[in-house]
């Protein structure tokens, strides 16, 4: 069975020989809604459990937005221009509106980056700045959470008088769901915030996973320190296959987040009744496959696809390699993945550091393995081993072994392929 996969920014053909039961799991099309802009604009307009934006903004001088960065395929071009209408409708100037890219502990924005999240035209009137999560003094302290977590966001969000975000709802591998509350912390948070939200205590929750909003507890936790800053209206998407918009849920910042799980839960979850002996997967292609950083949400997710011990296979381009130094220096040094587990269970917590206990927990689940082209088997360090330098040479040492009745399930979009087995398997 030869398949398409998201891979870069072209895709690969994945092919499994004959004779292998395979089934291709697809994400359930959203439809796309006929107008984009006009959807925008009726959301605005009509918005859920909020007064109109324009409402909100009279008597404002100043307001912030946070926007995703490039790592998310959010239609910012789309939603930005009707948005930012409203607020001058209501008084706003534009040297008074400060647009901040969400970064969290991600690198800057390219100047190039910058004209592809806003287009170049917004790029070019309005303040479009990045947030830097390592740079302390430029954040202020909100004060803890419940569960002690210190709450330091950029000062030039929490300083306007009018709080914004624009996102879009997809699984996420600890929040659940994407959009929302995560435009804020982790978004716009601190490093000092945003070590203690990916700690053991949150990441190893078992409903700290993919899909999982009632009872997470690290989804209740961002929900709080959205309300410490007082987030004001949000505009979240839900995206088709195609990353055209299928529907738009603006206004209050926790019941239109809600609409907007809700909506991609119905449209968009697909099950299996049986988990898979072997999971190929993606990581969804650009934007998201530039770093193996990223790449490790597409291992996360296939987790829920394949039965404990089963195989996963990663596909992902890396044309970024590994992704930040913090990152590359943990992945390097790890040993086994169970013993890094309980080794760094007390230790505090290292920049990056989340996104290896995720790869570990998935490994300690599942034997996992990559073709992962731009990064090296030496910058893998001991997961090198489990690298492959050709594609054929992965595919063949995938299937080898299989039992003859074997179930090989192949994701082509990775992560964005929103997916369960209903079943499990002993």
């Amino acid at each position: 069975m030869k398949s398409l996969f998201f891979f870069g920014r072209n895709g690969i053909d994945v092919e499994v020989p004959d004779g292998i039961a395979c089934r291709e799991l697809r994400s359930r099309k959203a439809i796309a809604v006929p107008d984009e802009t006009a959807a925008v604009e009726a959301a605005l307009d009509t918005p859920i459990a909020s007064e109109t934006l324009v409402e909100l903004a009279r008597g404002k001088k100043t307001a912030a937005i946070s926007v995703c960065d490039i790592t998310r395929p959010a239609p910012n071009r789309i939603t930005l221009p009707p948005l930012l209408k409203r607020l001058h409708e209501a008084g706003i100037s534009t040297e008074n509106i400060v647009i901040l890219i969400a970064t969290g502990l991600h690198r800057a924005a390219t100047p190039e980056e910058v004209d592809i999240i806003v287009g170049p035209e917004i790029a070019a009137t309005y303040r479009v700045v990045s947030h830097n999560a390592r740079a302390r003094e430029e954040h202020r302290f909100m004060g803890e959470t419940r569960r002690g977590t210190p709450v330091y966001v950029d000062e030039r969000f929490v300083s306007a008088d009018l709080h914004i975000t624009l996102g879009f709802v997809e699984q996420h591998l600890m929040l659940g769901f994407s959009g929302g509350r995560k435009l804020i912390v982790p978004g716009l948070a601190a490093q000092e915030t945003i070590k203690v939200i990916h700690s053991p205590k949150f990441i190893r929750e078992p409903l700290a996973t993919e899909g999982s909003i009632e009872g997470n507890p690290l989804h209740a936790e961002l929900l709080e320190c959205a309300r410490m800053v007082r987030h004001d209206f949000i505009v979240d998407v839900a995206l088709t296959q195609e990353r055209k918009i299928a529907g738009v849920f603006a206004g209050n910042a926790v019941k239109a987040h809600a609409a907007g799980v809700e909506f991609v839960e119905k449209a968009c979850l697909e099950e299996i009744d049986e988990p898979a002996d072997l999971v190929i997967t993606s990581a969804a292609g650009f934007p998201l496959d530039l770093t193996f950083y990223q790449s490790v949400k597409g291992i996360t997710a296939a987790t829920h696809l394949a039965k404990p011990g089963g195989r996963i296979l990663l596909v992902a381009e890396c044309a970024e390699g590994m992704g930040s130094a913090e990152f590359s220096r943990m992945i390097r040094e790890m040993g086994e993945f169970a013993e890094y587990l309980e080794e760094v269970r007390d230790q505090p917590v290292d920049v990056d550091r989340w996104q290896v206990e995720k790869l570990a927990l998935a490994g300690v689940q599942n034997e996992v393995y990559f073709y992962a082209p731009g990064v090296t088997k030496a910058e893998l360090g001991r997961l090198g081993a489990r690298a492959f330098d050709t594609l054929d040479e992965a595919l063949a040492a995938m299937v080898w072994g299989l039992p003859r009745n074997a179930r090989v399930t192949l994701v082509p979009e990775g992560p964005y392929t929103f997916a369960r087995a209903t079943a499990q398997v002993g």
